[in-house]
């Protein structure tokens, strides 16, 4: 039996998102899961990143602490930032694709992140003075609201990013609903999310370590089209990079393994879950 994770949203996932996220947000424990990646066993600080994609400068230039290994991909390579840009990102942890992004538009762009949880909102505006003084800029800020509802005015922003945040919402639709308003005409959506190629067992659905772990809360590869198109997005284009799940499985997180433990045998996450390139237009 499989669940439909699209239509039948548990009314608890918010809280329990905000309370595990606080946590890491608190200690030295990044990750989502238990390891040090968003789902993966301990690894060097920055390997995820690199894996997926970011390179050796941009993790130089962004503040201590602000990578947190809770990505799942680069949006920030997707997005083609211009100078003056107003960029927001969705569930901005402890700022570390804003810093990025905020190099990119320079000091006549804005970066907005915002985040639902306090501790994380916290610890990226403690990150701000070590940006400032290593940029000479100032253009980032961070907002406390869900991404459900976005303090950010109609038709006002340029891109909107996110990584590895949006499988999380108990809502997706209306997030892609905000995204849409948001947007200037013409803007676009630059995200790295999870996504099902297939539905997970009721198993994995129902294990709080699934959710938190970014994957009991993703929905079908096609399911994500839909909603695009729904709120209404033109130029959709997504991407699979079934490598990240690949990688993570890799790094035998005790975690990881349970989850692994509760599909059928012989199955691998792999076969269920791959890390989506998200772009569409306004």
């Amino acid at each position: 039996m499989v669940k439909n994770t699209l239509q039948q949203p548990q009314p608890d996932i918010r809280e329990i998102v905000r309370v595990q996220y606080g946590a890491i947000a608190t200690t030295q424990n990044t990750s989502c899961c238990s390891g040090s990646g968003c789902c993966g066993g301990p690894m060097p600080q920055g390997s995820l990143a690199k894996a997926i994609g970011y390179d050796a400068e941009s993790l130089s230039s962004v503040p201590e602490g602000a990578d947190m290994g809770l990505s799942c991909g680069n949006p920030i390579a997707l997005a083609a930032l211009q100078p003056g840009a107003t960029v927001v990102d969705l569930g901005s942890g402890g700022g570390f694709d804003v810093f990025q992004a905020g190099q990119k538009v320079g000091a006549t762009g804005r970066v907005i992140g915002v985040d639902m949880t306090p501790e994380m909102l916290t610890k990226a505006r403690n990150n701000i003075a070590a940006y400032q003084e290593h940029t000479g800029l100032d253009n980032v800020e961070f907002r406390l609201a869900e991404i459900e509802h976005l303090p950010v005015a109609d038709n006002s922003v340029d891109v909107v990013l996110s990584n590895c945040v949006i499988n999380l919402s108990p809502n997706k639709p209306q997030v892609w609903r905000e995204v849409y308003r948001v947007l200037k005409p013409g803007g676009s959506v630059s995200v790295s999310d999870l996504a099902l190629l297939q539905p997970l067992p009721e198993a994995v659905c129902s294990m709080v370590a699934a959710l938190v772990g970014c994957v009991a809360g993703a929905v079908l590869v096609e399911e994500t089209r839909t909603m695009l198109e729904q709120a209404g997005f033109s130029q959709i284009t997504l991407t699979p990079k079934p490598e990240y799940v690949q990688q993570m499985e890799q790094w035998n997180d005790p975690l990881y393994q349970e989850i692994t433990n509760a599909l059928p045998h012989g199955e691998q996450i792999a076969h269920y879950v791959v890390s989506l390139n998200i772009e569409a237009k306004k």
